[in-house]
């Protein structure tokens, strides 16, 4: 049994028709251009008219169906950065993962073993 009837098939032929000559016009009467634009107009006037054509998909089965295809797609192969670092002057303190917002708490023996350069001063608090 054929999923579409041969009004819907006239009608969406029809529209072609209309859409190549220029002269079909969407809802918001502008120009229709993109031949899936017309297929979808010809087979919504066809259905308005009663003959058989399947139902449109529902917004959820569409959103179903595109989640579906994005989740084909190949995911990136970038690194996420694991570790963490803490600026002393303007100079990167690698893996110091005891960083306290409102007051810089870090393991003294750890900055110690920082080579800092001169003119940059910790300053304890």
């Amino acid at each position: 049994m054929a999923k579409y009837s041969k009004k819907a098939g006239e009608k969406v032929e029809k529209v072609m028709h209309e859409m190549k000559e220029g002269t079909l016009k969407s809802g918001s009467g502008k120009k229709v251009k993109s031949r899936k634009q017309a297929i979808a107009i010809g087979l919504s006037e066809a259905r308005k008219e009663g003959a058989r054509v399947p139902k449109k998909k529902s917004s959820s089965a569409a959103k179903a169906a595109s989640k579906k295809a994005a989740g084909k797609k190949k995911k990136s192969t970038t690194k996420k950065r694991t570790g963490t670092s803490f600026l002393v002057g303007s100079y990167p303190v690698p893996g110091v993962g005891s960083v306290i917002r409102s007051g810089v708490s870090l393991s003294l023996a750890r900055l110690r073993s920082v080579a800092v350069p001169s003119g940059d001063s910790l300053q304890a608090q």
